[in-house]
């Protein structure tokens, strides 16, 4: 269990940026997860009440169950990066029944991957952790490489496996995007009819969005754009990049060229050069708030456990609902009977990945004192339905403190 001092060492020189920063949209505008997110934004919409039931079984499953936030598993790798690139490190994990089992030990509150993975241990797992069934996918093998999102399964194979919910991609910006915007739309009214919940990856691929040597794949202001077309069709929540730049929209209207429209008070009064100001504009985009944003758990390495805890840190306090776990392969899972490779279980030797193992370590989500001031030691479970004022994080037992106050 972590405490501020040991977030804040993690933090580094940044920590004191992220932890006192006040966000330039006042956090009294936006929708703030917590335990009643269901009744607080979906009650009075147009989805069906089996959607609600579906998106509160997410909230209500693994170590975060009961606080109004999310963290899932997603692994799907095997199409979108190659099978050999993703799992060669540990082979084990080309067995789904192990990165099903990855995430149930880890506590996750749901677990997105293909057709083939889900579908192959539906009736052992399907009624023991969430399922995701991600409908579209890339793949690498067309030569040369092309970058589309097609259909890999339909919204009938979800509902027949036991889904919860359905996950699809669009890459905005994209010549293939219409096309990929009319399908997944669809595809969405249809998961709700059934009573599924909907998850979009709202992910940006034009190669014009690198000039000058600047990735504006993640710029503040074009993803912001994303999560608001994906709001618009009804994605329930959004998975999308964290942001680390912004200007996009500027780039792309230099030199007599002309793109889209956009604000000058979108980066004098909405945003800033502020990690959190630039996370708080993506959360603005996805209706203040009203549909949930979970960002990228951190690039994997020898520093995951900083970026991950760097994520978490600015994706809560810009409003967020949660993170993306990182793939599995990277992290050196014991399951399946092998010797553990995983540096956050040093001297572990168990056959099969503990609660406060992988998951609970990679994304910070998971752990219950993450969020938690020095002086108090509070659980998950004395936290169900926490009261809370205004202006405190819906779980404010388990999210304490001053640092735990949304920017």
């Amino acid at each position: 269990m972590m405490n501020v001092n040991q977030i804040s060492k993690l933090l580094g020189a940044e920590g004191d940026a992220l932890l006192t920063h006040v966000a330039k949209v006042p956090k009294e505008r936006l929708h703030i997860p917590g335990p009643d997110w269901v009744e607080r934004i979906f009650l009075h919409s147009d989805r069906p009440a089996p959607v609600l039931r579906s998106i509160q079984t997410m909230f209500d499953h693994g170590r975060l169950a009961g606080t109004g936030y999310m963290s899932i598993l997603p692994v799907d790798q095997g199409i979108e990066h190659s099978a050999a690139a993703s799992f060669a490190p540990n082979p084990e994990f080309f067995d789904p029944e192990n990165i099903v089992r990855l995430a149930i030990e880890g506590g996750c509150n749901a677990v997105a991957s293909t057709l083939g993975v889900l579908g192959t241990v539906a009736r052992r797992y399907a009624h023991r952790i969430p399922f995701i069934l991600k409908i579209n996918h890339n793949e690498l093998l067309t030569y040369p490489n092309g970058f589309d999102q097609i259909m890999f399964a339909s919204i009938e194979q979800a509902w027949d496996m036991g889904a919860t919910a359905v996950g699809a991609t669009i890459y905005f910006g994209a010549p293939e995007s219409g096309r990929q915007i009319v399908e997944v739309s669809e595809a969405f009214q249809m998961a709700h009819e059934l009573g599924m919940a909907t998850i979009l990856w709202c992910y940006l691929r034009n190669p014009a969005f690198k000039k000058g040597g600047v990735d504006y794949h993640t710029a503040a202001d074009l993803t912001g754009q994303a999560n608001h077309l994906g709001a618009t069709i009804q994605a329930d929540i959004i998975k999308q990049k964290m942001p680390d730049c912004d200007g996009g929209y500027k780039m792309l209207n230099v030199d007599n060229t002309k793109y889209g429209k956009f604000d000058e008070r979108i980066y004098s009064e909405l945003s800033s050069a502020h990690p959190i100001d630039l996370t708080r504009y993506q959360v603005v985009n996805n209706y203040m708030g009203r549909i949930g944003l979970i960002n990228s758990g951190g690039a994997s390495g020898k520093d995951d456990l900083a970026q991950a805890v760097r994520t978490a840190v600015i994706n809560k306090r810009a409003g967020g609902l949660g993170l993306s776990t990182s793939a599995p392969a990277a992290w050196g899972s014991s399951v399946a009977g092998r010797p553990s490779r995983n540096p956050w279980r040093t001297g572990s030797s168990s056959s099969t990945p503990s609660r406060t193992s992988i998951c609970a370590r990679k994304s910070p989500w998971l752990d219950p004192g993450l969020f938690v001031a020095p002086t108090q030691s509070v659980s998950l479970t004395s936290a169900q339905n926490p009261a809370r004022p205004a202006d405190i994080p819906p779980a404010g037992a388990v999210f304490g403190g001053d640092f735990a106050s949304y920017a």
